[in-house]
């Protein structure tokens, strides 16, 4: 029974792909995606850290992205790699705006994601400051080159 999805991706591969995310582009530093179909489609952009401060044991994968739905637009995260501790403040700044983020496991949220995203627009680079595990300060760099194309290949995909 466990080859089951294996067999069907062999016999039917255009059904199993039709279920994973399909490429807009990579654009500079970040790529663009969409998955799902109708009012379930999603699409977003990401992009991982280039640098980040200092150096956590076993931290996984830090990202920013950017996800458009049919219901909502311009929800900006930061997946940190790591689970937030309590009350722990979050902070991106780009292009001089500084936008505050919520948290909840291992990811941030803005509620100021229209904000967020027009700062991408005129910036060249974002900074995540957080606290991070033990109270440190934890600071992750990102690139913001080739934004503005990725988020116009989402906006377009996921009007």
């Amino acid at each position: 029974m466990r080859f089951l999805p294996l067999l069907a991706c062999l016999l039917f591969p255009a059904a199993a792909l039709a279920d994973g995310p399909s490429s807009l582009g990579t654009y500079g530093d970040w790529t663009a995606a969409m998955y799902g179909s109708g009012a379930k489609k999603a699409c977003y952009a990401f992009t991982i850290a280039q640098s980040s401060a200092p150096a956590l044991p076993s931290r996984g994968q830090v990202m920013l992205t950017v996800t458009e739905r049919k219901t909502s637009h311009d929800e900006v995260t930061v997946s940190a790699g790591f689970t937030y501790p309590a009350k722990p403040t979050v902070t991106v700044s780009a292009n001089g705006a500084d936008i505050n983020f919520y948290t909840s496991g291992q990811t941030a949220f803005t509620t100021s994601g229209a904000d967020a995203v027009a700062a991408f627009e005129q910036g060249s680079s974002a900074t995540a400051k957080s606290t991070g595990p033990n109270g440190a300060t934890v600071v992750d760099n990102f690139s913001l080159a080739g934004f503005s194309d990725a988020y116009g290949a989402i906006t377009r995909a996921c009007p």
